[in-house]
């Protein structure tokens, strides 16, 4: 197989999200950005979960699942400017985002640039990620020059990986480049100052993190002018897995209260 090139891509609008409408009498939508190496069937089960009142959007990026075949992106602002467009086509309602760790950074980056075109979020609810104006672990910035079988132990520390993918080489292969894109994007992504959101905004965490302490989360606080909360689950950078059902309720829940004052 071809090594894929990161290249300047050709993203098209229908691409973007993974599923055609799915709740429709949903009076609000949650767009959902995906951590690295993964793609929009990470959040196949939130809609069942959700509830009909909300349609989930997993947002598929280029390079993975269906969009294999399109060339990986390595730049935050990149994805952001492709996206924010077919994203407001798509919004037909108010919409929250929800992103875990670099899917996080994905979602305030993107929050930026949706409230410059005028069309912000209701709500955005960062997961497993430091707050981007923060330093980050000592390892940060390295993940992505490291060779392959010290990126595959660093994965399997996080345990977000299936460990049938782990222990295919094939599947490892062709999962790896895809890894090692987005590990660049969040490591060469550098905060910009900007007035803070006018968006409220909830950080979620893993008490068991080592990457993604209180403080990081905390971190959040800064970067809303508008209403800020936090709260960690038990679990490490993957606690989303075990604590689904609560943190599918969360996001469920200021998602419809924003959307009621708009």
């Amino acid at each position: 197989m071809e090594p894929q090139s990161q290249s300047k891509p050709q993203l098209a609008a229908d691409r973007w999200f993974a599923t055609e409408a799915t709740a429709p009498d949903a009076v609000a939508q949650l767009f959902c950005l995906p951590h690295a190496g993964a793609g929009a069937s990470t959040y196949r089960d939130w809609q069942a979960l959700i509830g009909a009142d909300v349609e989930v959007v997993p947002v598929q990026l280029p390079g993975r699942e269906a969009r294999f075949a399109e060339p990986l992106v390595t730049s935050a602002a990149e994805l952001v400017g492709a996206l924010a467009g077919p994203l407001l086509e798509r919004a037909d309602k108010p919409f929250a985002l929800f992103g875990h760790s670099m899917g996080a950074l994905l979602a305030y980056e993107l929050a930026h640039e949706l409230v410059r075109l005028g069309r912000p979020p209701v709500h955005l609810v960062v997961s497993g990620y430091v707050a981007p104006q923060l330093p980050r672990h000592p390892l940060a910035g390295l993940v992505h020059k490291l060779p392959d079988d010290r990126v595959v132990r660093h994965i399997e520390a996080l345990q977000g990986t299936a460990g049938e993918v782990l222990e295919h080489p094939d599947l490892l292969q062709l999962l790896l480049p895809v890894i090692r894109a987005d590990y660049e994007l969040c490591e060469t992504h550098r905060f910009v100052e900007r007035p803070p959101l006018p968006v409220p905004v909830t950080a979620l965490g893993g008490t068991d993190d080592p990457g993604v302490g209180d403080a990081a989360l905390q971190g959040w606080r800064e970067l809303t002018a508008a209403d800020f909360g936090a709260e960690s689950f038990p679990g490490g950078h993957f606690f989303l897995h075990e604590q689904l059902d609560e943190v599918t309720g969360i996001v469920r829940g200021v998602t419809l209260s924003e959307s009621s004052r708009t």
